[in-house]
């Protein structure tokens, strides 16, 4: 049975640790911000779970029990936890694996049921073909770590990464034996139907990620304020036979966060699937 959670990027936005400008095992996503408040915060607007970055983890390596004691403090699971990396080079891989390898750690520990992987860095001369193959080949090496914790895995195509637009998630996806997080918004601003995406990967699919968009923009939204279908979105990932934690993102909206996720759980909320 579906169940829903919220992304805890949406109260602080995304930032890295500093360290990463010159140590690539250094680096992890983090959400500025008290992640207690925020696990209070994403309670009250009435999800049952959260998403937060590997690098919100941190403070916590060494007493994640008071994390997990504030997870369930907030009648929450951990939905996921997401990381990243830059993927196509295979001289940084060690240190990769090394960041990898402790996140993971922390992603178990913290009692997360997904493990989602994002990004893939882009060459200042553009992608090469070789690419997709280097990174789809690191990807199913710690896909194999993660899955060895214990962690359902998938890739997350995301804006600004090596995979981005249709034809660029398709050669990575034929490099990989990794599932699919379907980020639907990020799908559809990189210039893919999401309908299509699910449909074609659905065999692959382990974990959704909604979120509206303002196409014209890129900017994102509440669920239904923006111009995807989400009946069809929706409608394929039922089709799909997915059954997994559902999480609902927004990051970089300038409106109140607390408002946007009750507006998106009330139009989920109100979706009969067709």
């Amino acid at each position: 049975m579906v169940k829903l959670a919220y992304e805890a990027n949406a109260w602080g936005g995304v930032v890295g640790t500093p360290g990463a400008v010159t140590d690539i095992g250094s680096g992890f996503y983090e959400t500025p911000g008290d992640v207690v408040e925020t696990l209070g915060a994403i309670a009250s607007a009435g999800y049952t779970g959260v998403e937060l970055f590997d690098g919100n983890l941190l403070p916590f390596e060494h007493s994640v029990d008071e994390f997990a004691r504030a997870v369930e403090a907030a009648g929450l699971e951990v939905a996921g936890v997401y990381s990243g990396g830059h993927l196509i080079y295979p001289d940084a891989h060690e240190d990769e694996l090394a960041r990898f390898d402790r996140s993971i750690r922390l992603a178990a520990a913290a009692g997360a049921r997904h493990y989602v992987l994002g990004g893939g860095a882009v060459r200042s001369s553009g992608r090469r073909d070789a690419d997709f193959e280097v990174a789809g080949a690191f990807l199913d090496r710690v896909a194999e770590r993660a899955e060895a914790a214990g962690l359902v895995v998938s890739y997350h195509p995301h804006l600004g990464s090596l995979a981005q637009s249709p034809e660029q998630i398709d050669a990575l996806f034929a490099a990989t034996s990794v599932g699919m997080c379907a980020d639907v918004a990020h799908i559809a601003a990189g210039g893919g139907d999401p309908v299509d995406v699910i449909n074609r990967y659905a065999a692959r699919l382990k974990y959704v990620h909604l979120k509206d968009v303002d196409l014209s923009s890129s900017a994102f939204l509440p669920l239904g304020e923006g111009d995807l279908d989400l009946g069809s979105i929706i409608d394929a990932v039922v089709l799909a036979r997915y059954d997994d934690w559902i999480t609902v993102e927004l990051d970089g909206y300038p409106g109140d966060p607390a408002s946007a996720a009750e507006r998106s759980l009330r139009f989920l909320t109100g979706h009969q699937p067709g």
